[in-house]
């Protein structure tokens, strides 16, 4: 198994050292995906404009959420999915809503349920989704513009779940509490 390095703003590669030192700035620490994201100074500086972009993006704010945490839930991410059930309850995302997307359930807010199931079949379908559920996703109030936000916040979460995936990125202190066990595993 090759073994990955967790950089820091002062061992990364020179690139990286900058982003690194912002991210520091924004977090009060250096998450252990950046760290590791590092060693390719060009990944980590397009996850951080990926975020940056879908954070920014139409959709409302509970619902990047629900991107966030039904990707990576349905890519099997254990460390993503406890980084943003954290940020997700520490906007205010009822614990109920958390737990129900960590389990991949349905989500007792209708809204919110069409967002989660939309971005699963993104997720499952590797982007072939179906008429119906496109149809579903609009005649719920979600725009075209809406429906590509998603697709951002999927692709976001593929940079990061895949990552994570390959370098085995160890969870972070400021995550702990949320640890998550992908079912079977």
């Amino acid at each position: 198994m090759a073994e990955f390095t967790v950089y820091d703003e002062k061992t990364a590669p020179e690139q990286a050292r900058p982003m690194l030192a912002g991210a520091k700035r924004r977090l009060g620490f250096i998450s252990t995906l950046a760290g590791v994201m590092a060693e390719s100074p060009e990944l980590l500086a397009g996850y951080n404009a990926l975020f940056e972009k879908f954070q920014a993006s139409s959709l409302p704010g509970p619902a990047k959420h629900v991107v966030m945490i039904t990707a990576s839930v349905a890519n099997e991410c254990a460390y993503c999915v406890a980084a943003h059930s954290t940020m997700a309850l520490r906007a205010d995302l009822d614990q109920d809503t958390v737990g129900a997307l960590r389990d991949s359930k349905p989500l007792d807010d209708p809204a919110l349920e069409v967002v989660r199931a939309f971005t699963r079949a993104v997720v499952d379908g590797r982007g072939w989704v179906d008429d119906e559920r496109v149809d579903a996703f609009l005649a719920a109030g979600f725009t075209r513009r809406h429906l590509l936000d998603v697709v951002l916040g999927v692709g976001v979460k593929t940079l990061s779940n895949y990552t994570n995936h390959i370098a085995h990125t160890p969870l972070d202190p400021a995550w702990a509490a949320q640890e998550w066990t992908p079912p079977g595993a």
